[in-house]
């Protein structure tokens, strides 16, 4: 038996990981001086309500090497695991994990590239090749050859938070909040890039549109999502319904936990997707 095994940076709930039949070791985010396990101790909706109190960014930790041998000694060794990391270029948590797979022979480890819904669009393709190859080494080309072709793109509706994490200037902050700026950002290469920014709500969905686009659209033969920040999804149905050509009604909708929270603040949205293209700037 194959068994997928990841990382809460997914943004796979406990309850959901159940019913999928597949692992999410929880990270841990600290608000002071408590700590916290990601949706064990603490849920998306009260991580946000404590975010917008809090007058300090809160802080994540990596998954250690121990958090993974935990989980690994419980893999029967007639089985095989497939772990699959967020973004090697965004936490030590793949580190963790290649590092503990080192001690097994069952255990095979992926970098992502990518967090929150663009990671979890690799764990449910990886769930649909277990069910249709019985070689391990077949899924595993097939998920780094696919990998690549994952886009998440994000809508943001404050700048505040990336202020807070010095990302950008105060004086930056200040003038996109005055000009009501929404910055654009996606994953490229396992890194979070600034890839635009729009004036105003409507306008930033229409940015997203052409992201889309440029990315030669979606391939809605395999998983796709969309997510929300904050506890407030009306911006996520307002860009569903005017994008109608592009999201069906019953696509999966994500609230976006701690990992990526803490950074980008409640009310943004966010699109993954497999493309049909190799990269942005292709025509």
């Amino acid at each position: 038996m194959i068994r997928i095994i990841t990382d809460s940076g997914s943004d796979i709930s406990q309850s959901e990981a159940s019913k999928l039949g597949i692992t999410v070791i929880p990270l841990k985010v600290r608000f002071n001086d408590i700590e916290y396990i990601d949706d064990v101790t603490i849920t998306n909706e009260e991580f946000f309500n404590r975010l917008v109190e809090s007058d300090e960014l809160p802080k994540t930790s990596q998954l250690t090497p121990f958090d993974y041998t935990n989980v690994f000694d419980m893999i029967d060794k007639n089985d095989k695991a497939i772990v699959i990391c967020l973004s090697g270029n965004l936490s030590g948590t793949y580190n963790s994990a290649f590092v503990a797979s080192s001690d097994y022979d069952n255990i095979y480890v992926i970098d992502s590239k990518n967090v929150t819904i663009g990671q979890r669009l690799l764990v449910l393709r990886a769930l649909e090749l277990t069910k249709k190859y019985n070689n391990i080494d077949e899924i595993l080309n097939i998920l780094e050859t696919e990998k690549k072709k994952i886009r998440l793109v994000a809508l943001l509706d404050t700048l505040e938070y990336l202020k807070k994490g010095g990302r950008i200037s105060a004086t930056t902050a200040l003038v996109g909040e005055l000009l009501n700026i929404k910055p654009v950002l996606a994953v490229e290469d396992g890194k979070i890039v600034l890839i635009g920014k729009a004036r105003g709500s409507k306008n930033g969905n229409n940015k997203l549109r052409e992201v889309i686009e440029k990315y030669h659209g979606i391939d809605y033969k395999k998983p796709y999502a969309v997510a929300y920040s904050g506890l407030d999804d009306s911006l996520l149905q307002k860009y569903i319904a005017d994008s109608k050509d592009l999201c069906d009604k019953d696509i999966p909708k994500v609230l976006i936990g701690s990992v990526i929270g803490t950074h980008i603040g409640p009310g943004a949205i966010a699109m993954a997707f497999f493309s049909h293209g190799d990269d942005l700037n292709a025509k």
